[in-house]
């Protein structure tokens, strides 16, 4: 997976030519405000992953107790039918965590981009001290326990699928396809 990379040329705006933009005051101060939007909306995507997190969490744990609760009741007939369901839910959580660990990725070297130009890095020099997440002893990205949480899912889901799965609808078609290849082979 490649991760995104940030264009300077994009993050910071050319002045036209006759038009000045000083290094003042007012440049460092619309910049640090710039500044503090972005990192704000940072937080948000956190917050917005965070949330579709429980989401798909208590969807799929309400899938497995419903089925559990058919099973009990001795009509969980089609309960593969809700197993089925549960693995593309698991798939579509599982997409939907790298989108936002991507966006977030993004979001944070546009971070790092700005920081250059304010008078202190805290962002860069974080993930430096993190030793920018290739050391799992000091530093495990949570996207990697994230992305195995739908993995169990699909485990369990797939579990109920193959236990549920009416397979007897196989051996009577078999049955019936062959009876049709005899007849018309007589």
């Amino acid at each position: 997976m490649s991760e995104p990379q940030v264009q300077k040329e994009r993050l910071f705006n050319e002045i036209e030519d006759g038009v000045e933009y000083p290094h003042n005051e007012k440049w460092y101060s619309h910049l640090l405000d710039q500044y503090k939007l972005y990192v704000e909306m940072a937080d948000r995507i956190s917050q917005r992953r965070a949330t579709a997190n429980t989401y798909f969490l208590s969807l799929n744990s309400a899938i497995l107790a419903f089925v559990g609760y058919l099973s009990v009741k001795e009509t969980g007939e089609y309960n593969w039918m809700l197993a089925c369901g549960g693995v593309a839910l698991s798939a579509l959580w599982r997409r939907l965590i790298v989108s936002y660990s991507n966006l977030n990725t993004a979001k944070f070297k546009v971070i790092h981009s700005i920081e250059k130009r304010l008078p202190i890095s805290p962002y860069e020099a974080e993930w430096v001290a993190m030793e920018e997440g290739k050391n799992p002893n000091l530093y495990r990205p949570i996207t990697h326990i994230e992305k195995a949480v739908p993995l169990v899912f699909v485990a369990l889901h797939l579990i109920v699928l193959v236990r549920m799965f009416p397979w007897e609808w196989f051996s009577n078609g078999a049955k019936w396809i062959f009876g049709l290849l005899n007849f018309w082979q007589s």
